[in-house]
This record gives C-alpha cells, sequence and structure tokens, in this order.
C-alpha cells in the first residue's frame, strides 16, 4: 500500500510540474538562446546516430521480409511493409529509445547533479522558478527536433530497406519496384500518425527525465541512480504508451 501510495504522489508531482511548466511557456521568446542551444544539443549529435541505427534496422527488416514472402513470389510488396512499419511504428520508437539513451540520460544528469548541488535551490532563492529556467526550453526544444529525427529515421530506414533489396542477389528488386511499392501505399494519414508518436514520446520523455532529476536527493552517488532511474522509466513509457496510442489511431 504505501508503495502504492509513492507512485501516485510521484505521478501528481510529475503532472505539478508539468502544469507549472507549461505557464510558463509565455516567457520562451525570452529564452531563445537557451531553446537554440538545446535544439543543438539534442538534434546535431542524435541525428548521426538515429541514421545509423536506422539504416540498418531497415537493411534487416528487408532481409527478413524477404526470407519470408520470397517463396510466395510477393518480393515486389517488400518496399510497402518495410515504408510502413518504419513510419508508424519503428522509426517513432526506435527514435525515442535513442533519444532517451542521447537526450534523456544527459537531462537527468545535469538536473540530478544541479539538485544534489543546491543549484535549485538557489534558483528558488532568486525567485526564479526551475521549471521556466531549466524544464520549459527543453521542453520546447524537443517538440522542434522530435519531427526532425524521425523524418531522419523514416528516410534512413528506406535507403537501408533499398539497398538491401537491390544488392542481395536473392531478393534483386530494383530501386524503382521497391520505391514504387512503397509510394502506391503510403499516404499522409500514415505519416501524421509517425509524427505524432515521436512528439508524444519526445514530450514524455523528457519531462519524465526532468522530474526525476528534480526529484534527486542525497549525494553524488544518487545522480547515477537517478539516471539509470530515467533510462529505465522512459524506456517502459515508450513501450506501453506505443500500444495505447497505436490502439487509438489504428
Amino acid at each position: 500500500m504505501r508503495a502504492l501510495m509513492e507512485f501516485f504522489e510521484w505521478i501528481g508531482s510529475g503532472v505539478q510540474m508539468t502544469l507549472r511548466t507549461l505557464r510558463h511557456l509565455p516567457n520562451l521568446p525570452r529564452q531563445w538562446k537557451q531553446l537554440v542551444d538545446q535544439c543543438l544539443f539534442m538534434g546535431y549529435a542524435t541525428v548521426p546516430l538515429v541514421g545509423i541505427l536506422s539504416v540498418f534496422i531497415g537493411a534487416v527488416l528487408s532481409l527478413q521480409i524477404g526470407y519470408s514472402i520470397l517463396d510466395f513470389g510477393a518480393k515486389q510488396y517488400i518496399g510497402t511493409i518495410v515504408g510502413l512499419s518504419m513510419v508508424r511504428e519503428l522509426s517513432p520508437v526506435m527514435t525515442a529509445v535513442m533519444v532517451t539513451g542521447r537526450v534523456g540520460s544527459a537531462v537527468t544528469a545535469e538536473l540530478s547533479s544541479m539538485k544534489v548541488y543546491q543549484e535549485v535551490d538557489a534558483l528558488r532563492t532568486m525567485n526564479i522558478p526551475p521549471e521556466r529556467f531549466l524544464v520549459m526550453p527543453r521542453l520546447a526544444a524537443i517538440v522542434l527536433v522530435m519531427p526532425i529525427l524521425l523524418m531522419v529515421s523514416v528516410i534512413t530506414g528506406w535507403m537501408g530497406g533499398q539497398l538491401v533489396c537491390q544488392f542481395v542477389p536473392w531478393i534483386d528488386l530494383t530501386p524503382q519496384a521497391y520505391y514504387y511499392s512503397l509510394k502506391g501505399i503510403m499516404t499522409v494519414d500514415d505519416v501524421t500518425d509517425g509524427l505524432i508518436k515521436a512528439e508524444l514520446f519526445g514530450i514524455g520523455i523528457l519531462l519524465i527525465s526532468s522530474h526525476i532529476g528534480l526529484r534527486t536527493s542525497g549525494g553524488p552517488r544518487e545522480i547515477g541512480a537517478a539516471v539509470t532511474r530515467a533510462v529505465v522509466v522512459c524506456i517502459i513509457f515508450v513501450l506501453i504508451f506505443d500500444y495505447f496510442i497505436t490502439n487509438i489511431l489504428i
């Protein structure tokens, strides 16, 4: 019972932090330098990682699909399956996992160290809400960056699948046939669903990481524990929330 009460208290404090952060959104134009810095931090180093990961995901997906349907003479549909799988499911989830490891862990480490070394308390003493100074620019940055990361993941995933179809001898599907089957069934709604997923995942990851970081207490050892906890909670959140948002969007 005590663990359940602590869980609900944790959820409640997270909702309060989110509401306080949103209340300070009108102040965002005055913090545009922080916003730009956070966009560069979240996007610049994450784009290559997302691209490399997605190329090989698309390649492996094409191999598996090609092996499964080759006997049925349906290899021309590989592009369709890879395209829809990447844009609706794999790209949003894998991008969110990469953002968790690259951005969520860094945000938690920074905020938890500030909390442990009483820099957050110093901000409150100066009547500067931590949510406005520390959380809001990061939240706005993740909203701007996630669509870019998703599209990089989708495009590189498609390219990885196309390269496998073109150069693996037992598949031997031309790029024209691959992209024709991909384009024939892909709709704007599919891309929109992927973008919605990516945005919601990014917002959730940022809020969870910030919340855990700002609630850290104790000594330096707690910083590492907070980072580990944030990564685990964010990945669990992404996988569970993915089911429910997929069920709604279908």
